[in-house]
């Protein structure tokens, strides 16, 4: 964290490119991605710090919910501005992130320190099963919007098959965390706190409200510059949000993965990567699609054919991994490389 904090100098700078029209948007862009990383890192801190007093469970879930918040203001500003092909390659982007990268750097570091690594089976399938079902839900109006055109339903017909899949993936997230809380911890892998917190409750949630307020600026920043960025780049709106946006928007919750899987707790690493990417799949993206009929801009859970191949690879390869309860170095770099075959296909989508 201490590494990271320095770069909230970029917060004020990024307004004052902003606002002053200092060096176009690349500039306001890359001061603004930056600056939310250590945004997200002081989030996440005083969120583990409000863990504390809450327990460990109730703690957990705050940790994954205010983990995703950077990401879930950033969608919904670019909800706003109408970026609707943004948001759902953000989402995609989100999940096959946690999957590839988070947990691939856990694997592949934890394995080169600490050698095979072994988790709970049992944990670790149902989460992988949640992640499948996630997955093959969110194929599901593709598969209509794309069928033959003497069966394709209507647009109308698709909005509504949408609205009905986000209910029933919010109902199905929150049995998901009724079961979670109702399951014992694994041995030895409970959240490590320190015995007492390093600041009182009142200054935690103060610290989270003043940096979500930050990161709802650095958001505002960052999406109104994808457009012209993507256009001086020559790079596609699908490239940034699938490899961009979600990276800024998780940072935090990657580094503290791949932190407990150094120290070998690999029931939490699996627990913080699969479920983040849980959480974005069944209640994060449902939320989304209600948030934006509100704004006006409705959005569908009909994601394009690169999409969903990156998301059913990344489900697919969490499924394999989970099943055995044991990890290696070599599953790792396997992940890693899935994820940089599918930056380059993506980066050649124009």
């Amino acid at each position: 964290m201490k590494f990271i904090l320095p770069l909230l100098v970029l917060v004020p700078v990024a307004l004052v490119l902003e606002f002053a029209h200092i060096g176009g948007p690349t500039a306001v862009f890359i001061a603004s991605a930056v600056a939310l990383i250590p945004l997200a890192g002081l989030l996440g801190r005083a969120t583990e710090e409000a863990a504390i007093y809450t327990g460990p469970k109730i703690g957990a879930l705050l940790n994954a919910t205010l983990g995703n918040a950077a990401e879930l203001i950033i969608t919904i500003i670019a909800l706003r501005e109408g970026l609707v092909e943004l948001v759902k390659a953000s989402i995609a982007g989100s999940i096959i992130g946690n999957i590839l990268v988070v947990l691939g750097l856990s694997l592949l570091l934890g394995g080169l320190k600490n050698g095979t690594q072994f988790f709970d089976a049992k944990t670790a399938g149902t989460n992988a099963t949640m992640m499948a079902l996630a997955v093959v839900s969110l194929t599901i109006p593709a598969v209509f919007a794309l069928g033959p055109a003497a069966t394709r339903p209507s647009e109308e017909t698709v909005s509504v098959l949408s609205d009905g899949l986000a209910i029933v993936l919010i109902v199905v997230y929150a049995l998901y965390i009724l079961f979670s809380l109702r399951q014992k911890s694994p041995e030895g892998e409970a959240w490590e706190h320190n015995d007492v917190p390093s600041m009182k409750l009142p200054m935690a949630l103060g610290l989270m409200a003043v940096t979500t307020i930050g990161i709802v600026f650095m958001s505002e920043l960052l999406v109104g510059a994808v457009e012209p960025v993507a256009e001086q780049w020559g790079l596609s709106e699908l490239f940034i949000g699938v490899m961009l946006v979600p990276f800024v928007g998780n940072i935090a919750e990657h580094i503290v993965a791949v932190q407990v899987a150094y120290q070998n707790k690999m029931d939490l690493s699996l627990g913080i990567a699969i479920g983040s990417g849980l959480q974005i799949a069944l209640f994060v993206t449902p939320l989304l699609v209600w948030i934006s009929v509100l704004l006006g801009n409705p959005m569908t859970l009909v994601f394009n054919s690169y999409e969903l191949a990156g998301l059913i690879g990344a489900a697919l390869i969490a499924v394999l991994i989970s099943v055995d309860g044991e990890s290696n170095w070599l599953e790792g770099a396997q992940l890693l490389a899935l994820y940089l075959m599918l930056g380059l296909s993506f980066y050649f989508v124009g």
